[in-house]
């Protein structure tokens, strides 16, 4: 366990933060999203690196 492979780590890091970042300031920003704001919120920042995936695809409104 003490010999974690960083070169393989860092990146994924990285893409979960700066995916957690947009979709929160797109969240804040946007008036019509499919489904409750709140459930949003939350299914961005606790499902890691998927739930910011699923807000794009699913949660804004095609309008």
């Amino acid at each position: 366990m003490s010999q974690i492979n960083w070169a393989v780590i860092a990146p994924l890091l990285v893409i979960q933060g700066i995916l957690l970042i947009v979709a929160l300031i797109d969240w804040a920003k946007a008036d019509n999203i499919n489904g409750p704001k709140w459930m949003w919120f939350f299914i961005i920042v606790l499902v890691n690196i998927i739930g910011p995936v699923l807000y794009f695809i699913f949660g804004r409104s095609k309008d």
